[in-house]
């Protein structure tokens, strides 16, 4: 056997099997889509099966098999149109002219066969060049923006339609050069046998083939899997399934839908936050959910006729469903939308229930971190409740004891000696512990406003070095001198008594935290639009692991000894409130037995809007 001769029996071969699956599968899923490829390998048989009983000598040559030969090859280009518009999308003016071309040219094929005219070679090999290249135009158009499996298919699928048309561009060759025709006729049976495989891979690829496609891009969700229920936000982690199913299935859109039971229905976070979609809808997607199982529709107009208009704006025909469930709780649906019904296969329902299942176990995985986070909340809020109420109790109790307990003295003094003097000591004693009582009020109080985000009130020009020197007059003392460098005068918009308050805190601070005294450094300068202001102590200092926490509500640090250091935690918090609220930001430095520098960055002018924003 010749070489030509063993490179036609193959290419036949390739195409007879092509014919014989396709026509299987049709048989056991009749749509049209798969019709539609049964059919175009049918045309290849059906010339195969002509040549081969001519060269047989069971069929002889006569004018009506050589016209029904011709009138098969020119509805190659016609069916191949089809089909690329099963997969991809064809123009409508090519489908309306594809017919009565065709038509027109297998009447010439009958009228002038077996010795067609040159002029009818011509055009009919016109009719074939330009239909099998735009067929291979639309496969390549719409395999851009495909994925995955389907995008593969349609790269073979547009790479069989050129392989299908230099072949017959070759065998036209024999018109011009006959002396070569052993060369065109090789060249173009090997063209016809990459085709057919190029076909077999578009149109018929077997299970095997599609499941090495998937693979790689199932391996890859299912990598990203381990992670995605620790993502902080729900969205997030629905839209990596989306990609995933998506991607997996070759189809251009996935959606989930949750099951709200409040509302009764589905809802889809990442799509329409506004739709709802109920459970008597006949659509796939409730369908699948209701029914509990993989859904596959096709084709929507035509099994939903409600929803064709729909389906045609949204350019969805085909939807495959299937119901997330773990352990019999219903967490909603994943749904996968393809534009052509021949992106899916019958065994891809399996696969995307085999991914519903994996979304179920994610968002059981995200239910249970998400009942243990809250559950920590509420252990954290109950612990930072009982703390506030401890600090609380304990702040309050002592100037309260004294002032009961100074109260009690003079009540017996002036009922025992009416006429004695007033116990002076006793008077000062009480209005201490008063005010003392009043600021520990009056910082709950501000905690509250933080929280609230109303603490600044109006603003006025506020001359900040100035104010640091009239706070750190007031405060220093003998053991705690205070220093002040930096520039003379910076003034800003700023809440006055706001900023007084947080000079008070920051240097009452510096000064309680330094039992061994030392003095208070303070530095006030300009930079820019900026303030920038720090206060420098040589305390006990703060750890490295308390650093991060100091100005969070009720937070003290380790090294601090309620009986040497009263308070609830609040003074530090406040202040951060005060500045940020003026659209400023505070931090620390601080190395424990060597004190602590605070900072403070603040904007010279500050719009109103920003105080409440």
């Amino acid at each position: 056997m010749t070489a030509d001769r063993f490179i036609q029996y193959l290419s036949w071969a390739v195409f007879s099997v092509l014919f014989v699956t396709a026509l299987s599968h049709a048989l056991r899923d009749p749509r049209p889509v798969t019709f539609d490829i049964a059919l175009f390998f049918s045309i290849p048989a059906l010339i195969i099966l002509a040549n081969g009983l001519t060269s047989a000598g069971l069929l002889a040559p006569n004018q009506l098999l050589s016209a029904i030969v011709i009138g098969l090859f020119l509805s190659l280009g016609y069916v191949l149109l089809r089909l690329a518009n099963d997969l991809a999308v064809v123009a409508r003016w090519v489908r309306l002219a594809a017919a009565p071309g065709l038509a027109l040219l297998v009447v010439g094929a009958f009228v002038f066969a077996p010795q067609l005219p040159l002029w009818l070679t011509l055009l009919m090999l016109l009719y074939l060049v330009v239909s099998l290249f735009y067929s291979a135009f639309a496969f390549g158009r719409e395999a851009v923006v495909a994925r995955g499996v389907t995008r593969r298919r349609l790269q073979a699928a547009a790479a069989g339609s050129l392989l299908l048309m230099l072949l017959f561009l070759l065998v036209s060759l024999n018109l011009f050069a006959p002396t070569l025709s052993n060369v065109w006729q090789i060249s173009a049976d090997l063209a016809g046998l990459a085709a057919g495989i190029m076909y077999l891979v578009g149109f018929a690829p077997p299970r095997w083939l599609r499941r090495a496609w998937q693979e790689p891009e199932l391996r890859a969700f299912l990598t990203r899997a381990a992670n995605l229920p620790r993502l902080t936000d729900l969205n997030a982690m629905l839209r990596e399934i989306e990609h995933g199913a998506s991607t997996s299935l070759g189809a251009r859109v996935a959606r989930i839908g949750l099951w709200n039971e409040a509302e009764q229905a589905l809802i889809f976070p990442l799509g329409d936050p506004d739709y709802r979609l109920s459970l008597n809808e006949p659509v796939p997607s409730a369908r699948a959910f209701r029914e509990q199982r993989a859904l596959f529709t096709d084709n929507v107009p035509r099994a939903l006729p409600d929803y064709a208009e729909l389906s045609r704006q949204y350019g969805l025909l085909a939807i495959m469903a299937a119901p997330i469930t773990a352990v019999n709780r219903r967490f909603g649906v994943l749904i996968v939308y393809a534009p052509h019904a021949l992106v899916f296969a019958d065994d891809d329902l399996a696969l995307i229930q085999l991914l519903a299942d994996q979304a179920a176990v994610l968002l059981e995985i995200r239910s249970l971190i998400d009942e243990l986070a809250r559950a920590q909340a509420q252990a954290e809020a109950t612990r930072l409740k009982e703390d506030f109420l401890s600090a609380a109790a304990h702040d309050l109790k002592t100037p309260l004891t004294t002032l009961i307990a100074r109260a009690q003295l003079l009540e017996r003094t002036a009922q025992r000696h009416p006429s004695a003097p007033a116990d002076i000591v006793s008077l000062q004693q009480i209005v201490q512990e008063g005010q003392r009582l009043r600021r520990l009020v009056l910082e709950l109080l501000d905690a509250a406003r933080v929280e609230q985000g109303r603490l600044v009130g109006a603003l006025s020009d506020v001359d900040l070095a100035e104010l640091a020197r009239e706070v750190c007059g007031r405060l220093r003392n003998e053991r705690h001198p205070c220093s002040i460098t930096g520039d003379a005068h910076v003034i800003g918009q700023y809440d006055r008594v706001r900023m007084v308050q947080l000079l008070e805190n920051l240097l009452e601070n510096a000064i309680t935290y330094s039992p061994r005294g030392g003095t208070v450094e303070v530095q006030v300068r300009r930079a820019g639009d900026r303030a920038l202001l720090s206060i420098a102590d040589h305390g006990i200092g703060i750890t490295p692991d308390d650093l991060p926490h100091i100005f969070e509500r009720f937070y003290r640090g380790t090294r601090v000894d309620d009986r040497r250091f009263a308070g609830m935690g609040l003074g530090l918090f406040i202040c951060r409130g005060i500045v940020e609220q003026h659209g400023g930001r505070i931090w620390a430095t601080s190395q424990p037995d060597q004190g602590s520098t605070f900072l403070i960055e603040l904007p010279l002018v500050l719009e109103m809007e920003a105080v409440h924003a």
